[in-house]
């Protein structure tokens, strides 16, 4: 099971993959807003999305488990 983090603490604007979904290495998985700026966070290895954690408008804190994937 590999797990996907957030960077940096922020609000979690978009949620763009559903669970099920199989992703590629580097695919943006969520996107944080924070300071402004919104901050893409990729998968770090391929896999299929078997839960995600987070929602948009959560508030999530760097190293916040994001999404898991199998």
């Amino acid at each position: 099971m590999t797990k996907v983090y957030a960077s940096m603490a922020g609000n979690v604007w978009k949620v763009v993959v559903n669970v099920g979904e199989t992703v590629e290495e580097g695919q943006d998985v969520v996107i944080l807003e924070s300071m402004k700026m919104e901050i893409p966070i990729m998968a770090e290895e391929a896999g299929t999305i078997v839960k995600l954690l987070v929602q948009e408008g959560d508030f999530v804190n760097e190293g916040d488990v994001l999404a898991e994937l199998e």
